[in-house]
């Protein structure tokens, strides 16, 4: 009988190793190999091996030669894409759901995923798609009552409460649906490979059937996944490079509204966000995201910026709170919620260097509103025109944006696409924006009804708003 072998493999990047070791050799990462059995691999016939003669390796009966066709031969069209009427949804993957892709979608527990995923189940199944929703983690009750919250009807919507991954293939083929959703990729296992569900080489096998599955029948697939603490997609990275499209559903629990992110799409441009509002009958869409997060903007108080953040193809305005308060005890607090605290410490030493304002006595509190994560430079210049007015202590002006990024030696560089930002900002009713001079539009008609006031360093635009 044939010994089972145990191989560890990293569950960031997939690569095997013969014995566990604190790091991975490939990625670099510690801690992260994980202990699987790998079954054993079945001799090939002597007529299908491969042999070598002569120092020349060739292949045996059991090989075939594919077909190779020249691409400018290769003809076809473009499926239509299916819209399910979530108009938030639809934007993020591209426009549509493309037939026979496959798409990954992952968050924390609880934030609506499955709420999501049987929302498009319903919508898909009333526009003429057949929909199988197979659940490992819930029960035939337990998704009806879900489905009975919604605002949409999900009774058509056909349901499958298995985890073997044969018995939903082998369902899911002979039922031949439009769309089949798991939910989720951690509850599936294949009786092929030992371990329990959820383990690295599950996860990787049963995204792989899944995926070969979507494009020999052309079902598209959509697979839950749970994250990790470090907020990845829990198994090996690999399970993001195999599927077509992944997004992300981030937003604080405290929080009535979700953001749908695309962190990859084979089908569409990537960094798409979708805002959706948490209600009793479901997730949602929300049509003008910047309005949502300005809605209970104080502008009175000091402190407070907006920026015009651009989110894939889609500018959208959000507040930037910053609190400088006399330091209590000994060592300084540097606090950020949404912002790199790197970044924050290295515009407090540009604004200590080059425009004299001096935090080593002071706490700093800074906040992105909405539970957005602000990540482009672009709101540099807001950052630092938050932390000035708090320090001041005067607001800044309730109509104004700022956009830019802020150098080391004090210097506002200016930022890609500033023309659609301008016009987001138009659209809510801001009249003033702060650029970088070289960073000023030119050409006629694109800023419209507002002011755009070019400066070259922060000094310059500390001079505009508190002289």
């Amino acid at each position: 009988m044939a010994r089972t072998k145990t191989v560890y493999r990293c569950s960031e990047c997939g690569a095997e190793h013969s014995k566990w070791q604190g790091r991975c050799d490939t990625c670099g990462e510690w801690n992260t190999l994980v202990e699987e059995s790998v079954a054993p691999k079945v001799a090939m016939a002597a007529g299908g091996a491969a042999r070598r003669i002569g120092g020349t390796r060739t292949l045996g009966e059991g090989g075939s030669v594919a077909t190779t066709p020249r691409l400018r031969d290769i003809s076809g069209s473009d499926a239509k894409r299916w819209k399910t009427g979530l108009d938030e949804f639809d934007f993020v993957v591209g426009g549509g759901i493309v037939p026979g892709s496959m798409v990954l979608i992952g968050g924390e527990p609880g934030i609506g995923k499955s709420t999501l995923l049987l929302q498009v189940a319903a919508r898909l199944q009333a526009s003429g798609h057949r929909t199988l929703y197979a659940s490992g983690e819930e029960s035939p009750l337990q998704v009806k009552l879900r489905a009975d919250r919604l605002s949409g009807d999900a009774g058509d919507v056909e349901l499958l409460t298995e985890t073997n991954l044969e018995t939903v293939l082998a369902t899911a083929a002979s039922a031949a649906p439009s769309a089949l959703i798991v939910d989720s990729i951690q509850t599936v296992f294949t009786a092929d490979l030992e371990g329990a569900p959820g383990n690295v080489g599950q996860v990787r096998e049963c995204a792989a059937r899944l995926m070969r599955f979507a494009k020999e029948s052309g079902t598209t697939v959509f697979v839950v996944g749970h994250v990790t603490k470090g907020g990845g997609i829990a198994g090996p990275k690999t399970l993001e490079h195999i599927v077509d499209t992944v997004l992300y559903f981030e937003g604080e629990s405290t929080l009535d509204h979700r953001v749908l992110r695309a962190t990859k799409n084979r089908f569409g441009s990537v960094d798409e966000i979708g805002v959706f509002r948490m209600s009793e009958t479901g997730l949602d869409p929300v049509d003008n995201p910047s309005e949502l997060f300005l809605g209970d903007r104080h502008t009175h108080a000091s402190g407070s910026a907006i920026t015009a953040l651009l989110e894939g193809t889609r500018p959208v305005l959000i507040e930037v709170q910053a609190l400088a308060a006399k330091a209590g005890f000994g060592t300084p607090q540097r606090v950020a919620t949404g912002y790199d605290g790197r970044r924050l410490a290295l515009l407090l030493a540009v604004l200590d260097k080059r425009a004299g304002l001096s935090f080593a006595s002071l706490d700093v509190f800074l906040n992105v509103v909405g539970g957005v994560r602000l990540q482009e430079p672009a709101g540099d210049l807001a950052v630092a025109a938050a932390l000035a007015s708090s320090v001041y202590e005067r607001a800044l002006p309730a109509d104004g944006v700022f956009i830019g990024e802020v150098g080391l030696g004090g210097e506002v560089r200016p930022v890609s696409q500033v023309e659609r930002r301008i016009a987001e900002a138009a659209n809510m009713g801001m009249t003033r924006v702060f650029v970088a001079e070289r960073g000023v539009p030119k050409r006629a008609g694109a800023t419209r009804d507002v002011q755009v006031i070019g400066v070259r360093t922060i000094t310059q635009l500390f001079e505009k708003l508190f002289a």
